[in-house]
């Protein structure tokens, strides 16, 4: 058995097609337009990579788009009050910090100053809560992402068994609290491991839906997996270069190997990374309706 190739480019794709003809409606209908603002301090080339890909989507959804681009010595308090000054800008309807900051500015004091209702990374407390208790104004975007890959895959996903390997804030806690949630697209059992779970193995074997986010190459191989399983790899690992100079990347999973035993599995890369930025684009709309009283 050979996997079906779940393409997080082609169900990005899909998606943006619906985002751009509901933008096109707000405006002819409402005269709303959407409104993102990005902001980078310092000069990581990833992040300025990430960061113009937003841009860009921006542009060709028709959605307003501000960026910020701050010098790596900007101190927290600069940053800060530039935040207050997004909050009050009718313009703007999400606000976007790209992580990771410089170590002299405190994270959790950036996402904390970002109103909740355009915090639509949902990294904010606020929206972390309401995930929680199954009423969410912003599901965070890689896991909506992958909440979004398996329903369009046709995955079975109420009653699943799913595995979650990684508890990050960005990843792992939040998509564990989704699909658990009593809704349409969850209702699964979930389980989750980190560095601190004896035997990984026992646990990814039993997995319906096995969901990585390690960040760490070809950690889970195919004496890891059930035959049938369908796998949704997060991770993003650079492990060299071609002779053109270009990034060698690879997944969480050995790719090749696992593919001869599971139903379905995401690529490394154009699985999960293109559904990130459309499910961004998604909640900058969602902020957009919400703040003209249309939802």
């Amino acid at each position: 058995m050979t996997a079906q190739i779940i393409s997080g480019k082609d169900i990005a794709k899909q998606i943006r097609e619906e985002i751009k003809q509901e933008i096109a409606e707000l405006k002819e209908k409402h005269n709303v337009v959407p409104g993102l603002a990005t902001i980078l301090v310092g000069d990581d080339p990833a992040s300025q990579v990430y960061v113009g890909s937003k841009e860009k989507t921006c542009q060709a959804l028709g959605i307003y788009s501000e960026r910020h681009d701050l010098p790596e010595s900007t101190d927290e308090a600069a940053l800060l009050a530039l935040i207050d000054r997004l909050n009050e800008d009718n313009k703007i309807n999400g606000i976007l910090v790209q992580l990771p900051l410089p170590k002299h500015i405190n994270e959790n004091n950036v996402i904390m100053a970002i109103d909740p209702k355009k915090d639509v990374d949902g990294f904010h407390p606020v929206n972390v809560g309401k995930i929680m208790i199954g009423e969410p104004e912003y599901l965070p975007c890689t896991p909506h992402g992958i909440q979004e890959l398996l329903i369009r895959s046709d995955t079975k996903i109420d009653g699943a068994d799913v595995v979650v390997v990684g508890r990050s804030n960005i990843v792992g806690k939040p998509i564990a609290n989704i699909l658990l949630q009593k809704k349409e697209g969850a209702n699964a059992t979930v389980t989750i491991c980190h560095t601190g779970t004896r035997d990984i193995a026992s646990h990814t074997k039993r997995a319906d839906i096995l969901i990585i986010a390690l960040g760490r190459p070809k950690a889970i191989t195919a004496d890891m997996v059930k035959d049938g399983v369908v796998v949704i790899d997060v991770g993003v690992n650079r492990i060299g270069k071609t002779e053109e100079g270009k990034d060698i990347l690879c997944g969480d999973v050995d790719f090749e190997a696992v593919k001869e035993k599971a139903k379905a599995i995401t690529p490394v890369p154009g699985g999960v990374g293109p559904m990130t930025i459309v499910m961004l684009m998604e909640n900058t709309v969602k902020s957009a309706k919400l703040a003209a009283g249309l939802v």
